[in-house]
């Protein structure tokens, strides 16, 4: 069962969430108990700070602990200052006003901060993914979750290249996981495609994703949020998988434009909380689908200068190819992480491969970014200066197979039902 509500017109006021909130979390008695609750980090647009202060305001005066654990999956560890946005309260005011709280970054590639609590058989993943993987898969975990008593993921609800749909159980797996399942997960999301994948609810990777939820046996409350734009829409509180799912459905109302016809440029602007092209190429992944075939998108964010400050030795290594690049040379790339192959593979998009003919991307991907000609062409994306772009000429040229977006990243773009797809 779960309590909470949404709709794609009214939003919510804190004093709904505070109604809901304690509605999900009084009946779980954590008076004198430890909860962990897993947060994003700040490429997520998420109310954490309203969160923060009411779950302290319900339950933080009675718990004997209310930490918070930020779902990082790879991404780099959030620096102070980074983390005192985030819950909107600084360290030393947290000090005084919540002394029974700490955050902690997620440390996915620390050997001692992870356990062991299962493994996906060869035979089950094959049958999870309809036979698009078949390799046995460890489940592994941040070991801090096991110091608490209840488990509270909290996070919002998107469109998502990899798994279909953010949010839920995927705050965990990859969120607070090992490499093993996150690199799992990500290839098992560049096999099935992004343009396949993207705004589906189920799909292969969510259904690895739930399975590997079962092997964690603390208690999990899921909050689950929805968005448009800053606007809260919708809170789902509740099992992990039944608050996901209501919140998936308002999401796919919320988050997905439809056009009529496919566009032949996209110039798509990422915000500013994407600091590298690993988190900003989500412009690509919410654009694609309406991009002709032959068509380009742009990349504009002059304030991006590095490919990824935890992955950008590798991707410099093997660059970004479409799938069957790899698959057709996997000899040269099974030692690859599959994370790092799954990114090349999203940003780059669909195409065809063969050795005899070479790579023919859908689409041409171009990076107006601070990131130098020289390092696009290494890595074999397309190069534009940003400062020969004026943004504000690109709006309104819908008319012309022009499409502007701006804040891209987490509206998904797709073609209607009874729209001409790729011409």
């Amino acid at each position: 069962m779960i309590v909470g509500n949404g709709n794609t017109t009214g939003t919510f006021s804190d004093n709904d969430v505070r109604q809901i909130l304690a509605q999900a979390l009084d009946p779980l008695r954590l008076t004198g108990k430890r909860v962990l609750v897993i947060i994003p980090d700040g490429t997520r647009t998420a109310p954490i700070p309203l969160i923060f202060r009411l779950l302290y305001e319900q339950i933080g005066w009675r718990a004997a602990q209310l930490d918070y654990l930020i779902a990082l999956g790879t991404h780099p560890p959030m620096p102070a200052p980074a983390i005192d946005k985030l819950v909107g309260v600084s360290a030393p005011e947290r000090a005084a006003a919540y002394p029974n709280v700490q955050i902690f970054n997620h440390a996915w590639d620390h050997p001692d901060a992870l356990a062991t609590i299962g493994a996906i058989s060869a035979d089950e993943m094959a049958a999870l993914t309809d036979g698009l993987m078949t390799t046995a898969t460890p489940v592994r975990i941040n070991r801090a979750i096991f110091d608490y008593d209840q488990i509270v993921i909290c996070g919002p609800v998107f469109p998502h290249e990899v798994v279909g749909f953010s949010g839920g159980a995927k705050y965990l797996f990859p969120g607070i996981a090992g490499a093993a399942i996150i690199d799992a997960t990500h290839w098992l999301g560049a096999l099935a495609t992004s343009m396949a994948t993207i705004g589906v609810k189920d799909t292969a990777v969510r259904r690895v994703i739930h399975r590997a939820a079962e092997f964690v046996d603390r208690p999990l409350l899921c909050l689950a949020l929805v968005l448009c734009g800053a606007e809260l829409h919708g809170l789902y509180a509740g099992e992990h998988s039944a608050a996901w799912h209501a919140a998936a459905d308002l999401s796919a109302q919320l988050n997905i434009i439809y056009v009529d016809r496919p566009f032949q440029q996209v110039l798509s602007m990422p915000s500013e909380r994407y600091a590298d092209l690993w988190t900003a190429a989500k412009a690509m992944y919410k654009t694609e689908p309406v991009i002709a075939d032959g068509g380009e998108v742009i990349i504009y964010a002059p304030h991006i200068t590095e490919v990824s400050y935890t992955h950008g030795r590798l991707l410099d290594e093997i660059g970004y190819h479409i799938r069957d690049y790899f698959l057709q040379q996997w000899e040269r790339f099974a030692h690859m992480p599959g994370a790092i192959l799954a990114h090349s593979t999203h940003v780059k998009g669909s195409g065809r491969f063969d050795l005899a003919g070479g790579e023919v991307p859908r689409i041409q991907v171009s990076l107006a970014t601070g990131i130098p000609a020289e390092r696009c062409r290494q890595i074999n994306l397309g190069y534009i200066d940003y400062r020969d772009i004026d943004p504000h000429s690109w709006a309104g040229r819908e008319d012309e197979g022009i499409l502007l977006v701006q804040h891209a990243g987490e509206m998904l773009y797709r073609l209607r039902a009874d729209a001409t797809p790729g011409k």
